[in-house]
């Protein structure tokens, strides 16, 4: 049945939106977002969601508002359940209500998810509050967009003791702080300006009132950016929590399949980095080519693992199969300490492990314990390199190599997203080369890499990308290098 979702979608960090706004993204099968919407929010999409990017860029509108709800009206009366994703909350200068009447006018069905305002939450990351006691008993939001226009009550604004905060007023701000000054406030109270609130990008400016249009130009501030004036910018710097933490300022590209980075994802976050989900490979399921070997399980000497997809996909399959892996009688070998662990999980202890996260590494652990009887299974990737196949093959009876995944550029990707990440993380030759396809060698060169491995780095060397290697796979070893990094550049 169709329907329309108004959500607020919150200032932009993504943890920011609500519970309820992510489940029912994942019932829209058509979506309209513009530019204040995080990118990430997408990620909660279904595969087969239509997107239409609406921009609302200041002063070149891809889409005037009377155009956006002839849309969202259209796109219902063809069935669809209907996303319309507004950054911050529709009802607080977002314009929601005209896209209410006009659906109201179709009698179409609708509901209105709220979202955290900017209004308040970007000044929190900033460590503003918008009241305190004995300061600020009150806080008033103003359009700055239509400041310029009589409608605004300059005379009862300028005699509020209250916090005043004015959205989309940058490019306004000369003609806010002439009348506030004008009608009563002193011109020496405090203002600051905040500038992509809650990201990675975000940028602080605290002035006065009567330096503030200098001080914008100066540091060059543009939209989106919000303005607040009163004593409660004092606290900037006290109450300042998300400008200290030791990632902010980070925005990593984190390149592996939907879901495998979601625990890497929340330790970035923690330390205050923004992630952006980009999944630069998908992967494309062949368990199927195991069937004729499934019943010679238990005539195999070693299952050789070299990542956590092959590990998940062979034992996933062998369930689906009814297959008792109590028959399986080889000893194990893992390329490093993921797949180790990953292994672990299923009941199963490894007993080779390579020591670098090479193919090299496996292949110097295992030569030891291989001879002329062995029969050996690699169940990987149908691009994996050719190594371990081809110097087994010297030493054991049989290698026996079985492509159970093939990694492949996804259909969807969300290149506006990428836009604001600054660093990348690739963690195989595969991803390198489908990012080099997605984005193009130019704007890879234009972010820092971070390399899981020498191959990995060798690749990213030989497309001339430079970049800093970690050498293990671990998150912790990823997360010491960001840091690392981070400080680095800031010296």
């Amino acid at each position: 049945m169709a329907k329309v979702y108004i959500i607020g979608a919150g200032p932009g960090d993504t943890e920011l939106l609500t519970v309820k706004a992510q489940r029912v993204l994942g019932k829209c099968t058509a979506v309209l977002y513009d530019r204040l919407v995080g990118g990430n929010i997408l990620k909660y999409l279904n595969d087969d969601c239509e997107i239409y990017y609406c921009g609302k860029e200041p002063g070149c509108h891809y889409k005037t508002q009377d155009e956006i709800n002839s849309m969202i009206v259209e796109l219902a009366k063809k069935g669809h359940v209907v996303g319309r994703i507004k950054g911050g909350d529709p009802y607080v200068f977002g314009r929601g209500g005209e896209e209410v009447l006009s659906l109201l006018e179709e009698n179409i069905q609708f509901e209105v998810i709220p979202g955290i305002t900017s209004a308040i939450s970007v000044l929190s990351y900033a460590g503003i509050p918008v009241t305190h006691r004995a300061i600020s008993q009150s806080f008033h939001i103003i359009t700055g967009m239509s400041s310029v226009s009589s409608k605004v009550n300059w005379e009862a604004l300028g005699k509020i003791d209250g916090t005043l905060i004015f959205l989309m007023g940058v490019e306004n701000i000369g003609t806010i702080s002439s009348n506030l000054i004008k009608y009563g406030k002193d011109e020496n109270t405090p203002c600051g300006i905040v500038r992509r609130g809650t990201t990675a990008n975000q940028r602080k400016l605290i002035t006065t009132l009567k330096d503030a249009e200098r001080m914008i130009k100066e540091e060059n501030f543009k939209s989106p950016c919000i303005i607040v004036v009163g004593d409660v910018v004092q606290f900037n710097d006290k109450f300042n929590w998300y400008e200290k933490k030791e990632l902010f300022g980070t925005n990593l590209c984190i390149t592996r399949p939907k879901g495998l980075g979601d625990s890497l994802s929340e330790k970035i976050k923690d330390l205050g980095g923004e992630v952006t989900e980009i999944p630069a490979i998908e992967i494309k399921k062949t368990p199927e080519v195991l069937d004729d070997i499934l019943d010679k399980l238990n005539t195999y000497d070693y299952i050789v693992l070299t990542s956590i997809n092959a590990v998940n996909i062979f034992f996933n399959y062998l369930v689906q199969k009814n297959i008792d892996i109590r028959t399986i009688k080889a000893d194990f070998a893992v390329i490093g300490n993921a797949t180790e662990a990953v292994l672990k999980k299923r009941g199963i202890i490894s007993k080779i492990k390579g020591k670098d996260f090479t193919g090299e590494g496996l292949l110097n652990a295992l030569y030891p314990e291989i001879n002329k009887n062995h029969r050996i299974l690699i169940p990987c990737s149908l691009s994996s390199r050719t190594l371990l196949r081809d110097e087994l093959e010297k030493r054991a009876m049989e290698v026996n190599c079985k492509y159970i995944y093939e990694p492949i550029i996804p259909k969807r990707i969300n290149n506006r997203a990428f836009d604001d990440v600054n660093v990348v993380l690739y963690t195989s030759p595969s991803i390198v080369n489908n990012m080099i396809k997605i984005f193009g060698l130019e704007s890879l060169k234009k972010k820092q890499s971070i390399a899981i491995g020498p191959i990995t780095q060798k690749v990213l060397e030989n497309n001339g990308i430079d970049s800093i290697i970690c050498d293990r796979p671990e998150e912790q070893a990823i997360i010491n290098t960001l840091i690392n990094f981070g400080r680095n550049t800031k010296c």
